[in-house]
């Protein structure tokens, strides 16, 4: 079976955010948030056509500032969220988080070739605005429930804000908001859903730890202390072992844990990564496959 060629796609404005339209399960979907300052951004709706080796796309108009980050709805295919820097009244640069809606359920047939010469793009419906800002100016990510897809954590300097999101996405109501107490009050980088037990755990890495939080309770169940020697960049659940994490930091290593004995060391440590390591995440289909990407700089 002959390799074939990869296949690339060029935007003109910076992006920083990817997200996997996991919701849909018939394609290969993903959504990308550009990052502009000067003008208007993007968000591009790429689908990968097996057949062909190529790409198909539609280009929305985000409206609302630079995307920082993308979530999608495990159940809805339409629906997701966006952390973006927005120029408030007063002309602060501020971060909110909001949920949108695409105007079609993507797919192979309502796409366009990559080459589209079109000026004319639509906007993208803007459902509710989550008040993340009531509890913290940064706002890194919303992640959403991975189940049903009607629960939502928000990020909040060191606040986890959990949200019930209406039918459709149209309105979005606070139900508790966990606050994590540290020395110094650092913030938190990043949190992930633990997808078993009725998605009742949440994890956020604080620093250079972990900590897990139990819905039910409002309590912590459990931590990492010193998981990494620098800050903890990413961190992900095993879909199919329900006490095994993933995480990774700026001190190179991405690791591998059983959180039952938190105390010991990680079961399995990758450390040939010659930069901080941005991102982990687990396959779900084959949780043996493991994705992480670091950081490289070319002169």
């Amino acid at each position: 079976m002959e390799d074939e060629a990869a296949v690339i796609y060029g935007l003109e404005l910076q992006a920083r955010s990817l997200a996997a339209l996991t919701a849909e399960t018939d394609i290969v979907c993903f959504l990308v948030g550009t990052q502009s300052l000067k003008f208007e951004n993007q968000i591009h709706v790429l689908v990968y056509n097996e057949e062909t080796n190529s790409l198909n796309k539609a280009v929305y108009l985000h409206g609302a500032g630079e995307v920082w980050h993308l979530g999608c709805s495990p159940t809805d295919k339409t629906l997701f969220s966006s952390c973006y820097n927005e120029i408030s009244k007063t002309g602060k640069c501020e971060m909110q988080a909001a949920i949108w809606k695409l105007p079609d359920v993507p797919s192979a047939g309502n796409l366009s070739p990559p080459d589209d010469t079109s000026t004319s793009l639509p906007y993208l419906e803007k459902l509710t605005k989550l008040e993340c800002r009531k509890y913290g100016t940064e706002v890194p990510r919303v992640i959403w429930e991975p189940m049903e897809g009607n629960r939502l954590v928000s990020l909040a300097d060191n606040n986890l804000p959990i949200w019930d999101l209406a039918t459709a996405g149209e309105s979005a109501t606070l139900t508790g908001c966990i606050t994590v107490e540290l020395k110094g009050n650092p913030k938190l980088t990043c949190a992930a859903w633990n997808p078993h037990n009725s998605c009742n755990l949440v994890a956020a890495a604080v620093d250079t730890g972990v900590k897990a939080f139990d819905l039910r309770s409002m309590q912590q169940a459990w931590q990492l202390e010193g998981a990494h020697g620098q800050l903890v960049r990413e961190l992900d659940f095993n879909p199919n072992r329900q006490y095994f994490l993933a995480t990774c930091g700026d001190d190179c290593q991405a690791k591998f844990w059983d959180v039952r004995s938190p105390r010991g060391r990680p079961p399995s440590t990758l450390d040939n990564h010659s930069h901080w390591v941005w991102s982990v995440r687990f396959n779900h289909f084959h949780d043996q496959l493991v994705r992480d990407v670091e950081q490289r700089f070319q002169e």
